[in-house]
């Protein structure tokens, strides 16, 4: 890895710092040429990296509870503030803290690195970490269940901060890999949704919603300037669209390639083609607080009257393979468990033994860039429930939308990616389906209670067996359909160099250069 500047040690291994507006109807090249509202000629500064990612970036201030974990942001977030953690794979390693050790069963100390510096100019201390840490646990959000165990936190000394924990807490260092340091006065500014301050690599120059996000690089960034001088990251609806502005060198980087553009990347001459098994899948979570999802009957039968083999390899091929858990294989805490049998027989016998021999009616809901081919698996799940007799209406709707109403269970069925941002259990397992964090009204007690000496514990076997028995419980309950774990595709452009693929979706295109 590339590597910039000094730095201090640590008993871990050192990581240094790698050193879309809907257009329906239009090209990628009207767009990039003709200035209206894409990265117009001269809108982004010479030699700007071009990357366009599959998803709009919607928000960028660090605590807001929609855009939490949202991928877009994420990528970009990433590269405008820095965490006292960074992951290596699945390895915390050192951030803004240069080290870091358990003082007891409940108490962690870190020790944060001098001389790193916001974009302002104010210097990085722990008062910062502190009030960012009760910031983000005062927002309800998707991250909340991952900060609730934290009692206090406080600030020893300016570059010392202790986290007490309400019991032993295992996970608090991959967790801290999203919690993103602003300086203490802007922690609640509503201005850091547009032009936000951190300590990361770049700062915001312009930002769009929806449309495209403008960064260049910060010269004092503790780690070393950044190899190139700017990143422009439009948003280009239109997959097809995307492809012609990668093959034709109006954009440098798009991610992820679709399983059925890749034919149109590969062997493009200035075009390198890298695939990587993600942690980002498709789920289908049922809101088990509704009927007729209350009933697991129902919901294995909807399992049972798809042919998910069939349906994954049809649309994806080699982009993508059919899950046996209801998370990738790829990550840590995954255990295989035995498919449900494709039988529309069996599945029309539960709805009858459910009372629902007529079958009944019910909706799903999606948004069409939340991954490859999301509407193609859509319609291709409610063709294959409409021969049990369940009759599905189909609801597409704008990001914002879905995440309203995700967010406030108002829904039947949602169809979404989520990706296993830490490459750890803990997060979607021990964050998503607990009964406090009741993301799709399922509650089991019995869970809860796996999942939390799962996140206790610091033997990572002992983690396994947990993490086996959560798989097994939320497969068997049939909490949600898992469909598919995707393959990334990465189209990059041959005159870049230093480029890393990553599982998460979220690659550091700080350390990207040209040749």
């Amino acid at each position: 890895m590339a590597t910039w500047g000094q730095r201090e040690d640590h008993p871990a291994e050192h990581l240094g710092r790698r050193g879309f507006l809907a257009l329906a109807g239009l090209s990628a090249s009207s767009v990039l040429l003709s200035g209206c509202g894409g990265p117009a000629r001269g809108s982004a500064p010479g030699g700007a990296l071009r990357a366009a990612f599959g998803q709009p970036v919607t928000d960028l201030d660090p605590y807001n509870a929609g855009t939490a974990v949202d991928e877009a942001s994420l990528i970009v977030k990433r590269l405008v503030f820095d965490t006292l953690v960074r992951h290596d794979g699945t390895k915390p390693v050192p951030g803004l803290a240069t080290s870091w050790e358990r003082a007891n069963d409940t108490t962690w100390v870190f020790h944060l690195r001098r001389g790193a510096t916001f974009h302002d100019g104010g210097a990085v201390t722990a008062r910062d970490v502190v009030a960012c840490l009760k910031r983000t646990q005062a927002v309800t959000s998707a991250q909340t269940a991952l900060w609730k165990p934290v009692t206090s936190v406080r600030a020893d000394d300016d570059f010392t901060v202790t986290f007490v924990t309400d019991k032993p807490d295992a996970t608090l260092p991959v967790n801290l890999t999203l919690l993103f340091i602003v300086p203490e006065r802007l922690v609640a500014d509503p201005a850091q949704k547009r032009r936000p301050i951190g300590s990361g690599p770049f700062r915001v120059a312009e930002f769009t919603p929806s449309t495209k996000v403008e960064l260049v690089r910060f010269d004092r960034y503790w780690d070393g300037p950044a190899p190139l001088r700017a990143i422009s990251m439009p948003y280009l609806a239109e997959t097809s669209s995307a492809v012609t502005a990668l093959r034709t060198g109006e954009i440098d980087l798009l991610w992820p390639v679709p399983p059925d553009q890749i034919g149109e990347v590969r062997g493009v001459r200035g075009v390198d083609l890298t695939t990587v098994p993600s942690w980002t899948y498709y789920l289908n979570w049922f809101n088990c607080g509704r009927k007729p999802f209350t009933d697991p009957r129902v919901r294995r039968a909807m399992y049972q009257a798809l042919d998910l083999k069939e349906i994954v390899g049809k649309l994806f091929g080699s982009g993508a393979q059919a899950m046996d858990a209801p998370i990738p294989s790829t990550v840590f805490g995954h255990a295989a468990q035995e498919p449900y049998p494709h039988d529309p027989d069996a599945a029309r016998r539960a709805l009858r033994e459910a009372g629902l021999g007529d079958g009944f009616e019910t909706s799903l809901m999606w948004f069409d860039a939340t991954g490859p081919l999301a509407r193609e698996l859509a319609q291709s799940m409610i063709s294959a429930w409409a021969r049990i007799g369940v009759r599905v209406r189909p609801e597409s709707l704008e990001k914002a939308q879905w995440l309203q109403r995700l967010n406030t269970l108002d829904w039947d069925m949602e169809l979404q990616t989520n990706t296993v941002t830490t490459g750890d259990a803990a997060f979607t397992l021990g964050r998503l389906y607990t009964s406090k964090a009741n993301r799709m009204g399922y509650k089991n007690p019995a869970l809860d209670a796996i999942l939390a000496e799962a996140g206790q514990v610091a033997d990572a076997e002992r983690r396994e067996e947990l993490y086996a028995k959560a798989c097994r419980i939320v497969w068997d309950d049939a909490v949600g359909i898992f469909p598919a774990a995707l393959v990334t595709g990465y189209g990059l452009r041959s005159g870049l160099a230093g480029f890393t693929p990553a599982p998460n979706n979220q690659p550091d295109l700080s350390a990207v250069r040209r040749r």
